[in-house]
């Protein structure tokens, strides 16, 4: 399937009259600190403060809305998650009264399976790969009726995500950039085709941990990635996807920078600890991925017209008993 083809920025604006009334336009923070730091202006847009904790809310709720709305509504909904879309889709199922299932693997964090059965959906364990847990989820698809929803390869979820771009552009019009930590590529496909439609001069930048090789991919045209999918050992377990989706790879391959911005997980903690302790923001390592690009060498090497920089903080679902910099869990 052509991503490019089947997603327009005409449904990420339809997608945004029709999940307006339930999610939150998130604020967008800055930092004087921040920006004298490192030499350009910084907007911090706040989607852990968004519904569910994450971005993840937007795309969710369009495509469980959508599925209500049709011809054929399933009586629930099941999908794949380390957390964050999972969260996200039983919260969207239960505002729009449907069943939902959550695939999850055996390693992720509590407090993102406390926060999905506390919305009310059933969780699966399965093994911490890939395979396994899309063979489980459709599994339980087969099994229960349930109607896969995707975390990022699926237009309408895309489109979900777009929201976010074209909300960020409302309020931050003088954009230059946007720094995006990517996993399968939802968010990031979603603000580019917003970005570009809304405002074609403006540059989208993927985020990973070390070892996606994205700009490898993207500077050869193809997907490189060996099979099957694997995941990365990162402290950033909302990206820790080694593979973009097939959906979400020719949208990206066509309209994001060929230039990524690769973080370690120092670099991560490193941003996770500006948000909590200069900006008071509770992150998730995906989100301090974000402000360790914003912090990196190869940023402030970059065209000095990139003035106007945007930082997504795609999410604040972490787990503050185990926060990265402390080797062990915090005891009172």
């Amino acid at each position: 399937m052509s991503g490019r083809l089947t997603i327009t920025v005409n449904d990420i604006l339809k997608a945004k009259n029709r999940i307006h009334s339930c999610v939150h336009t998130t604020p967008v923070f800055t930092s004087s600190t921040f920006d004298e730091s490192y030499g350009r202006k910084f907007y911090f847009k706040a989607e852990n403060l968004q519904k569910t904790g994450s971005f993840k809310a937007r795309g969710a709720l369009n495509a469980v809305t959508l599925l209500k709305e049709g011809e054929s509504p399933p009586k629930g909904v099941v999908t794949h998650s380390s957390g964050n879309h999972g969260q996200a889709l039983a919260w969207a199922a239960r505002m729009r009264g449907l069943q939902c299932a959550v695939v999850a693997p055996n390693n992720s964090p509590n407090v993102k399976l406390d926060a999905i059965r506390e919305y009310g959906a059933d969780i699966v364990i399965c093994d911490p790969t890939p395979t396994s847990r899309q063979e489980t989820c459709d599994r339980i698809g087969r099994e229960r009726g349930f109607h896969f929803v995707p975390p990022y390869d699926h237009p309408d979820v895309i489109a979900g995500q777009g929201t976010l771009g074209a909300e960020f552009l409302e309020q931050i019009p003088e954009l230059d950039a946007i720094l995006v930590p990517t996993s399968g590529g939802g968010m990031v496909s979603g603000i580019a085709i917003a970005a570009k439609a809304l405002k074609p001069d403006l540059k989208v930048f993927i985020v990973e941990p070390n070892g996606k090789d994205v700009e490898k991919c993207l500077r050869a045209g193809e997907r490189l990635w060996p099979n099957p999918p694997r995941f990365l050992e990162t402290i950033a377990d909302g990206i820790r996807l080694q593979q973009l989706g097939h959906v979400t790879w020719p949208i990206i391959r066509e309209l994001v920078q060929k230039d990524v911005f690769s973080v370690t997980d120092d670099e991560i903690m490193k941003g996770m600890r500006f948000a909590f302790e200069r900006m008071k923001l509770v992150v998730e390592a995906a989100s301090g991925a974000g402000i360790a690009a914003a912090m990196s060498e190869r940023l402030r090497q970059m065209d000095a017209g990139l003035r106007h920089v945007g930082v997504i903080l795609c999410g604040g679902n972490t787990d503050i008993d185990r926060l990265p910099w402390y080797p062990t869990p915090a005891h009172s």
